[in-house]
């Protein structure tokens, strides 16, 4: 008898040595929420998904040291919606750039800078967009969809949600006997718990991790290695943060003094809310008083600067090197460029978006603008004004000459 993990399978359940043929419910997770029985089994039940089925069964395999299943070109396009141009019987094992494609790989192309690839890619399966005219026919089979990029993350996801993750409190931990830690938790070698702290269910906190005194976690949260929360901080359900970020140490408030500079307190907390992304090396600076705010669905990139009392609207994407001053607020679904800056009591505008090197000095109110420059200003103006500098060497040359001719022709006419 081999026994599966319990946290894979709510349902007990072990399976016989050769073709297994229990059943039971996998809901791991929400989105795979589907009826998995095996291949030997005697009656015919209905699978909701076949690909979700195939996916879970794989996983299982390897769980168990049987033979890990293959997916054919039919399974995903079922999944995907798509249409299959070429063998709906391809097989793929593993996932690859189209440039680095191999044999039982599926790849997808949806920039059309990558379509001459398409011809020669070893992959077996590239998902392509239904938009996308090719000049020859390629040799790996099509599955067409709407968008290639969403339904390969849509995949991705659903493979990661696979991957087996570990429970348990390392011995090495550190946990405060005051804090509450969850069911089906991980928690790292030389992790630190700190008193009165709550971790929710299904969170993995990764070694060298500091979670404050009274910081509230939520449920299936991931800290990554040597975060560090400090005290009283606030984290919703599914936050991510990744390696090195610090969340609510002080903001940088100093007031001037005929001595130097006094440090103000810093008071206040960080509050990030559900579904948020947060990259390595970021730090999101703890208010003054109340709280600074990263909103619902927020994805931060590496090495991001945030202020104290900053407020970054829900869904909002910010890349690399940004720097967001102290209780500037960003509206809902804004996307910013790398080293963006911005500066301090501004407010920007739902749904802008914003070219990398952004400088932005003053609000912007209207919303759904795209900007670039510095200082920022409206995108299709700065392009004109940059096509015109590219030419003022030869425009100083041309003023030069004229002003020449025209201190001639004075000479002249004297």
């Amino acid at each position: 008898m081999v026994p599966l993990p319990e946290r894979d399978c709510p349902v007990p359940l072990t399976i016989v040595e050769g073709p297994p043929v229990e059943f039971f419910d996998f809901c791991r997770d929400s989105d795979i929420q589907t009826s998995l029985m095996t291949l030997a089994a005697p009656s015919v039940r209905k699978i909701e998904n076949l690909f979700a089925f195939s996916l879970t069964y794989s996983y299982l395999c390897r769980q168990i040291k049987y033979n890990t299943m293959e997916f054919t070109a039919k399974q995903i396009a079922e999944y995907v919606q798509g249409r299959i141009e070429g063998d709906e019987q391809a097989k793929v094992n593993t996932f690859a750039k189209i440039e680095e494609g191999k044999e039982g790989a599926i790849s997808f192309l949806s920039n059309p800078k990558y379509t001459h690839f398409i011809y020669d890619t070893a992959s077996s399966v590239v998902l392509i967009d239904e938009s996308v005219e090719l000049e020859r026919p390629a040799r790996p089979t099509l599955i067409r969809v709407k968008n290639a990029y969403e339904c390969v993350a849509r995949l991705l996801q659903l493979y990661d949600s696979m991957k087996p993750r570990k429970q348990g409190i390392n011995p090495l931990a550190s946990i405060d006997p005051s804090a509450k830690v969850g069911e089906g938790c991980y928690i790292g070698a030389f992790a630190v718990i700190g008193e009165g702290a709550t971790i929710g269910d299904n969170c993995q906190i990764e070694p060298h991790a500091v979670i404050g005194d009274r910081v509230k976690v939520g449920n299936d949260c991931h800290i990554y290695p040597n975060v560090s929360v400090y005290h009283d901080c606030v984290l919703g359900n599914r936050v991510v943060i990744h390696s090195g970020t610090v969340i609510g140490a002080d903001g940088f408030g100093f007031a001037p003094t005929p001595d130097g500079f006094d440090k103000i307190p810093q008071i206040g907390i960080v509050t990030i809310e559900d579904d948020v992304e947060i990259g390595a090396n970021t730090c999101v600076d703890r208010s003054t008083m109340g709280s600074t705010y990263v909103r619902k669905g927020v994805k931060l990139d590496n090495l991001i600067q945030v202020a104290h009392n900053v407020e970054i609207g829900e869904n909002t994407v910010i890349a690399s090197q940004t720097g967001i001053a102290g209780s500037t607020k960003v509206g809902k679904w804004c996307m910013m460029g790398g080293q963006v800056g911005m500066a301090g009591h501004i407010s920007i505008a739902d749904q802008t978006h914003v070219g990398a090197q952004a400088g932005i000095t003053n609000s912007v109110k209207k919303p759904g603008q795209t900007i670039i420059g510095s200082p920022a200003w409206d995108a299709k103006g700065f392009m004109k004004s940059a096509a015109v500098f590219r030419h003022l060497p030869e425009m100083y040359q041309q003023i030069a000459d004229l002003k020449k001719e025209i201190k001639a022709l004075k000479e002249e006419k004297n």
